[in-house]
């Protein structure tokens, strides 16, 4: 899901630009911390919590679980925050294309339509195929995906960023948000009622019913990757762009009242999504509009303190283990479904893990585990071997 070239394309742009870009090294450590979740370091917790037996290590455990319909947890925030992640790449080098002539644009529109269509059929892959082996069966294939939502939110919030103003795009953000919970609210539809937001009679479900092909991902009404909830997925991406946007503007105050902004706007966010609950339901499933404020709240607070530490701070050092996954998530994402890592992890380190003691065995695992992955991230990086899309 990582790397997934945000930077294509944009390979002319101004030097101060570029050099903007670069320097921003909290973008590939957040983008690393969120992937490391993905690792299998969500295991962590239940690990540290049999080997210690403190009750504070369950709450972190029960974390690292999706919310089961409406709710927040922190797992709920890898997806969303990868998609933020991809707009700030985007908006730190925006580029207009729609006053240059056709020839420049398009090996620009060819990169973006070409990242589109590997990403979806990269999700096909992530989800095993067809599921049924060759011949294949397009009614076994699961056509909704993680990165084809990533897929879609990227391609729109490019496709606005080359042909609109900054305020144009702030302008369709407030409009998706407001536009997706009136449909919610008042929508009516024929397999259930207006404002429904129960796992089977949404008007996401009644969506998908229609308009999706194949599966869903575990037979489950709506398929959380949906055709309708990808639409607010959007402006998550946007946000990120306005936030990339701010981050390559100088301030005339300095950097530390960039991150005391960002962190203020985030927070904001955040209290706006958890009042609008009462009326729409954080929901990840749905990605409701009230989860669009509470993510991108989330991500902007995690941005502003990654940019303190990294990138105002200079403590490049703290960092260096999230940047080695972050600067090639791509390639560990998709071998987190196509790689058995728990079994590599065991016939390099079981010997290890089985001489330690019975409580701190899982941990070892864990750790096992986390370690092969990173080891050959950090052999890629070292290699400077990046997989770009």
């Amino acid at each position: 899901m990582g790397a997934l070239s945000e930077r294509g394309g944009q390979s002319d742009q101004p030097t101060n630009l570029a050099k903007s870009k670069q320097r921003l090294k909290s973008l590939d450590a957040l983008r690393g911390f969120d992937m490391f979740w993905i690792l299998g370091a969500e295991g962590l917790f239940a690990a540290l919590l049999l080997l210690t037996g403190w009750a504070g290590w369950q709450w972190g455990d029960e974390q690292m679980h999706h919310s089961q319909w409406h709710g927040f947890r922190f797992y709920d925030l890898i997806f969303p925050l990868f998609i933020f992640l991809s707009g700030v790449a985007l908006g730190l080098s925006p580029k207009r294309l729609d006053k240059l002539p056709m020839v420049e644009r398009l090996p620009v529109y060819r990169h973006g339509v070409k990242r589109l269509g590997l990403l979806l059929l990269l999700g096909v892959v992530y989800n095993h195929g067809w599921g049924t082996g060759i011949p294949a069966d397009p009614d076994k294939i699961r056509y909704a995906s993680v990165l084809g939502r990533i897929a879609f939110a990227w391609f729109f919030a490019a496709i606005l960023v080359w042909h609109t103003s900054l305020r144009a795009q702030i302008a369709v953000a407030l409009g998706i948000l407001v536009t997706y919970g009136v449909m919610q609210l008042w929508l009516p539809y024929p397999t259930g009622q207006a404002g429904s937001f129960s796992q089977a009679d949404s008007l996401n479900a009644y969506v998908d019913s229609l308009l999706l092909p194949g599966i869903s991902y575990q037979a489950r009404t709506p398929d959380p990757e949906g055709i309708l909830s990808t639409l607010p997925a959007i402006v998550n991406a946007l946000v990120g762009v306005f936030v990339g946007h701010f981050i390559v503007k100088p301030h005339p105050q300095g950097e530390w009242t960039k991150v005391a902004l960002l962190a203020f706007v985030g927070a904001l966010s955040l209290a706006l999504g958890w009042l609008l609950d009462g009326i729409i339901p954080v929901n990840k499933d749905l990605w409701t509009s009230s989860f669009v404020l509470v993510t991108c709240g989330w991500s902007m607070l995690l941005l502003a303190f990654f940019y303190g530490v990294i990138d105002v701070l200079h403590w490049h050092r703290l960092a260096f283990v999230f940047v080695v996954i972050g600067s090639n998530a791509i390639i560990i994402y998709l071998a987190s479904s196509l790689v058995d890592w728990k079994y590599l992890s065991q016939s390099l380190f079981g010997g290890i893990i089985g001489a330690l003691p019975e409580t701190a065995q899982p941990l070892g695992a864990v750790i096992a585990l986390l370690a092969v992955q990173w080891l050959l991230l950090y052999w890629m990086y070292r290699k400077k071997i990046f997989v770009r899309i």
